[in-house]
């Protein structure tokens, strides 16, 4: 049987990477003699089978690095081709500090659900001679630095692969100030950790515009979808700067808040000065700079802001949105 999966998931490479246009499902089952013979002719059951086997076969060839476009024709019909230039590669050649960065960047998904990925990708480079020697999944660790990004967020895995394949994607998600979620359709560019949280930059089609969201934001399941992009994918995204401006990282001023004891350690982390109180709470000199209203709003009762007026009056009209629900 592995043998018979290994020949169709060929087959279907093949007919992919030597097609000129993209080809329909119909047109690969009829070109493909074990989809013919595995799924029980033109029935609802053989369909249904050949439908299952067919997204497997696609998404395995995805994993061993295959670059499939998915494609809309006019008529809405979708279809599918691997282009020779997407997937032609030029020769790689790494120096030894090129190749440890590899293998220590490979350790970062070790508890991931890219560790298989990251794991094959170093044994395809020593494959080619590249001198990447360390197992970075090894049990005993020769290395005293153990790099890890936490992926916590459901949406981390489907969001990554649509970025990868170039897949819009739909979602539902909730802004700090919205009591609800709202739908999102959304072309995906690029993922990023920044202080222990992912975020996705990407165009949003009901907007019209470039935007970054918080993946702990995203409720429900994240949904992919066929076509292509609409707007032009940019060579470098602004994620982290965008994110800092959101925080108060951009900074033009000061802001004077009270927070509760015990709470507010990403805020403390940022104070400027602090000045403890007997009642239970703490006075920060924070610096203030764009969004820190959004910000602030995350801590809810725990934070109270003091000055200025303007900050202050931001973040009560963003409660009372939530309120209001």
């Amino acid at each position: 049987m592995a043998i018979a999966k290994a020949e169709r998931l060929m087959n279907l490479a093949l007919c992919l990477l030597g097609t000129r246009r993209p080809l329909t499902k119909r047109e690969l089952r009829g070109s493909i003699e074990a989809y013919l013979e595995g799924t029980s002719g033109p029935t609802a059951a053989g369909d249904e089978a050949f439908n299952r086997m067919f997204e497997r076969d696609k998404d395995d060839l995805r994993e061993l690095g295959l670059v499939i476009e998915t494609v809309e024709g006019l008529d809405g019909e979708v279809g599918y081709l691997a282009r020779r230039d997407s997937n032609r590669l030029p020769p790689i050649t790494l120096d030894a500090e090129e190749a440890a960065a590899l293998g220590l960047a490979a350790k970062v998904w070790q508890q991931a659900r890219l560790a298989g990925a990251a794991s094959g990708a170093l044994q395809k480079l020593r494959a080619a001679g590249m001198p990447v020697a360390e197992d970075p999944y090894d049990t005993q660790p020769q290395s005293a630095l153990q790099p890890h990004i936490p992926v916590h967020e459901a949406a981390f895995e489907p969001l990554m692969l649509a970025c990868r394949d170039r897949r819009p994607v739909v979602f539902d998600y909730r802004k700090s100030n919205a009591a609800r979620p709202e739908q999102r359709q959304v072309e995906p560019w690029t993922l990023e950790c920044w202080r222990g949280h992912w975020y996705l930059a990407g165009w949003d089609r009901g907007r019209s515009a470039e935007r970054v969201f918080r993946l702990s934001r995203i409720t429900g399941r994240v949904r992919l979808r066929s076509g292509a992009y609409t707007a032009e994918v940019p060579d470098h995204s602004t994620v982290r700067e965008t994110v800092e401006s959101w925080a108060g990282e951009t900074a033009t001023g000061t802001a004077r808040i009270r927070v509760r004891a015990g709470h507010g350690y990403p805020l403390r982390a940022k104070a400027l000065t602090t000045r403890a109180g007997d009642d239970g709470w703490d006075e920060l000199e924070i610096p203030y700079g764009h969004g820190l209203d959004a910000w602030l709003v995350e801590f809810g009762p725990d934070v109270v802001v003091l000055a200025p007026d303007e900050l202050r009056a931001d973040v009560v009209e963003r409660l009372r949105a939530v309120a209001k629900g």
